[in-house]
């Protein structure tokens, strides 16, 4: 087997997972043996009657590490910095472990009163929330990372997302990663997330009806249907592999935003095979460095890329059958020096504006290869 994956508890009963592709990586024996109680309870998720979506209630979060000095750093091995972290090994290769400040949880310190009606309805949070840390370097990023490294968190998303969508509560898994204090990031190691919902959030639940709505009316998958829309045309491609194709939306909403889709109709990252894993872990390394690249400063140095990058899967119990994988990568970065701020008409009515065209964004991406 390529990866040892190696599953042990944290001080407070939370799941922490190995995952090693080194040849001769030590047992994960190491306890925890940090004085950390029980466990924190997940709150409650309140249904927005005015449009028809959840909203998770999370108190406890507001007390959560906020960008700690290196030496304090949770992600790193226990024993390269001055406190104990998340992670009680002295090294490792990938790791996931449930987060210490869940948005959703197994278990929820909600309990109703009993006088909801339809349009203050509520219900326990209850669901998962996992930290994937790519690699112990503090100082490293995924884009940093050898092939073989990123094949292993590869791995780590579909073994996550088989397990996690695989609960009776849980209705969508939704793997990411924010990168950059640009986009919010709390905590400055690569790592990336993966929160498994009790419902199918609304920017999911929207792909769904537009991919059933497609396939009802022309027997074809409509993530397919692009995907080869953008390959006619060309002019959006930025790579094109024998089982990827990155591309930039026709009608891209982000000053920087790349799509990522397999060449073959899958609906989630555990159905592909270790050919299209492969495949991916050059692919996405590839696309990264074309972001590192894109914005360069006045002496032509490099600048790093903030983005948030999430794949879309089809949902846990429902829509496999037209629902198609697709990573999407958005960057706020809208020069070397300006944000784009999601205001007025963005946050209030959805209605988004892009100053930059997608086809000079993807010229830009294509000009950056190496």
């Amino acid at each position: 087997m390529r990866v040892r994956r190696t599953s042990r508890r944290l001080a407070d009963g939370r799941e922490i997972i190995y995952f090693d592709d080194t040849p001769d990586a030590p047992a994960r024996t190491a306890q925890d043996t940090r004085p950390l109680g029980e466990r924190a309870a997940a709150g409650e998720i309140r249904y927005d009657a005015l449009v028809g979506d959840w909203v998770a209630v999370a108190g406890h979060r507001s007390d959560r590490t906020f960008l700690p000095p290196k030496d304090e750093c949770p992600l790193c091995p226990t024993g390269t910095g001055s406190v104990p972290s998340e992670v009680p090994e002295r090294a490792y290769d990938v790791v996931v472990f449930e987060n210490r400040f869940p948005s959703y949880a197994p278990v929820s310190s909600f309990h109703s009163d009993g006088h909801t009606d339809e349009l203050h309805l509520s219900r326990p949070a209850l669901g998962r929330c996992e930290v994937v840390c790519f690699t112990s370097d503090h100082e490293s990023t995924f884009a940093a990372l050898s092939a073989s490294r990123a094949r292993t968190v590869i791995d780590a998303w579909a073994d996550r997302t088989t397990e996690l969508g695989a609960l009776p509560e849980v209705e969508q898994v939704f793997c990411f990663e924010n990168r950059g204090q640009e986009i919010g990031v709390t905590l400055h190691h690569p790592h990336g997330q993966i929160y498994a919902y009790p419902y199918v959030p609304q920017r999911s639940a929207d792909l769904l009806q537009r991919a059933r709505e497609h396939y009802d009316r022309t027997g074809r998958l409509l993530g397919a249907d692009i995907l080869a829309a953008e390959l006619h045309t060309k002019e959006r491609i930025v790579v094109d592999t024998e089982h990827w194709t990155a591309y930039v939306p026709f009608a891209a909403r982000w000053p920087v935003e790349v799509h990522l889709a397999p060449r073959r109709d899958v609906p989630d990252l555990p159905s592909l095979t270790d050919e299209e894993r492969d495949d991916l872990a050059q692919v996405y390394l590839d696309l990264l460095g074309r972001l590192d690249r894109y914005y360069v400063g006045k002496d032509d140095t490099p600048i790093r890329m903030p983005y948030i990058a999430g794949w879309h899967q089809a949902p846990a119990k429902q829509g496999r059958d037209v629902s198609r994988l697709h990573l999407q990568v958005m960057s706020v970065l809208r020069s070397p020096k300006k944000l784009k701020y999601l205001a007025g008409s963005e946050s209030g009515v959805g209605g988004w504006v892009n100053d930059i065209p997608p086809e000079r964004v993807a010229a830009r991406l294509r000009e950056v290869a190496r």
